[in-house]
């Protein structure tokens, strides 16, 4: 099967869709089909383009049997909600282009965010004949209507374009049920919305003790207390609360908060933590893999916050890394988010009400008087079962293996509507 992936993010990216996107792509490659991938150059959760793609507008490579064709996006810094929409609609135009000049694939797998993709998938589904898969991993107009981030207008528009996205998809999916129960609640089909659920990296599971103690020294960390937040930093996250839960215990010098990663609040937050003079934060950039599982290893907290607006509308891939990696969480979100639901039902850890700094200080104080090894027993086991590679992956190769081979009736049934 020829299978041709629209997607902003990719490898080299190590977090969010273009981890999502990576590992996906090259299973199927892994598994005998004929993969190509339209992206743009590496530039996320930094908004900036990697050294070695700087200055180039297009480039073609191959890794572990996946066709990476690149092109070239604005990526803006500072990003602002306008800046955002010029880069999303650089690169929809760019890999459009990119991807008229690829052999005609017998399905399209589409990654949203961007929406925008979608104005892509429909004319390049129409004018190959082929069935296009609308990849949802985040709610885009949901999300920018709860943060307020753009105009009645401009969310007028998003909620159009997102309408048709789902109308023209022979199949549209996404990463947890609240997602799916979302979309199927904007009135399209249940029976057409599929769960392609995010798969644990095997190699979290085999995290050693001694990893994290050679971090610990690495770092000048020694018996302190780490509490862990990685990944991206931007507005969803909500961030200022653990700036205000460190605050609390800032006469605690056996405890540590670490922010780890970057994205296009990290400024602000991080000038707000000097602003507070809180020396028990501290800032950490994007580390490799090997530092990442040193660090997993050495946190006795790990914690994902949201804003109150924020539920079903995203599902961050750190909560998956966390759980795989046997870490003891703390979910600073919405009761009854997807996240909340994985902390709960895995027994790994506290949930409390997002934006509550006195309650997620509580709770942190909570975890250190408990034994944490029976949280992270749990945390490495329900992960293990829930998103197993081999069961997760292989449904999803089924499935666009179905949808490829229904293609000639689902163009029919689209001719007659």
């Amino acid at each position: 099967m020829r299978i041709l992936i629209l997607s902003i993010n990719y490898w080299p990216e190590e977090t969010g869709i273009g981890a999502f996107t990576t590992y996906r792509a090259e299973h199927l490659a892994s598994a005998g089909h004929d993969v190509t991938v339209c992206t743009t150059f590496p530039y996320y959760p930094e908004w900036k383009v990697s050294r070695e793609y700087a200055g180039r507008l297009l480039s073609t490579e191959e890794r572990n049997g996946v066709r990476i064709v690149r092109s070239y996006a604005y990526v803006p810094n500072p990003v602002t909600s306008m800046k955002r929409v010029m880069h999303e609609a650089s690169f929809i135009a760019t890999s459009f282009a990119r991807a008229l000049g690829q052999t005609r694939p017998d399905v399209l797998f589409v990654v949203s965010p961007p929406l925008g993709l979608t104005l892509s998938a429909i004319v390049l589904s129409r004018m190959w004949r082929t069935p296009y898969v609308f990849e949802v991993e985040d709610l885009q107009p949901d999300a920018a209507a709860d943060l307020g981030m753009l105009p009645p207008w401009a969310l007028k528009v998003m909620y159009k374009v997102e309408s048709a996205a789902y109308r023209n998809a022979a199949l549209v999916s996404t990463l947890t049920e609240g997602m799916r129960a979302k979309i199927i609640s904007k009135g399209i089909a249940a029976e057409k919305v599929e769960l392609f659920e995010p798969r644990a990296d095997e190699t979290l599971f085999e995290i050693a003790p001694e990893e994290g103690a050679k971090f610990r020294k690495r770092h000048g960390l020694g018996a302190k207390f780490i509490v862990t937040h990685s990944g991206n930093m931007g507005m969803k996250q909500g961030l200022e609360v653990i700036l205000d839960a460190a605050d609390r215990s800032h006469d605690d010098e056996s405890t540590i908060f670490l922010l780890v990663g970057d994205g296009a609040a990290r400024n602000r937050i991080e000038a707000r933590a000097r602003e507070m003079q809180l020396e028990n934060v501290r800032f950490m950039p994007v580390l490799d893999s090997m530092e990442y599982r040193g660090l997993l290893a050495a946190s006795d907290v790990c914690l994902v916050t949201q804003l109150k607006t924020v539920s079903d509308i995203v599902f961050p891939s750190k909560t998956v890394s966390y759980l795989a990696a046997g870490c003891a969480v703390v979910g600073s979100v919405n009761a009854a988010s997807e996240v909340a639901r994985a902390i709960m039902e895995s027994r790994a850890g506290l949930v409390v009400e997002p934006e509550n700094a006195q309650n997620l200080s509580h709770a942190i104080g909570t975890m250190r008087q408990q034994d944490l090894s029976c949280y992270k027993a749990r945390a490495r086991e329900y992960a293990g079962q829930r998103w197993a590679p081999a069961r997760v992956l292989g449904h999803l190769e089924r499935t666009l293996v179905s949808v490829a081979n229904g293609s000639e009736w689902e163009m029919a049934a689209r001719a007659e509507r």
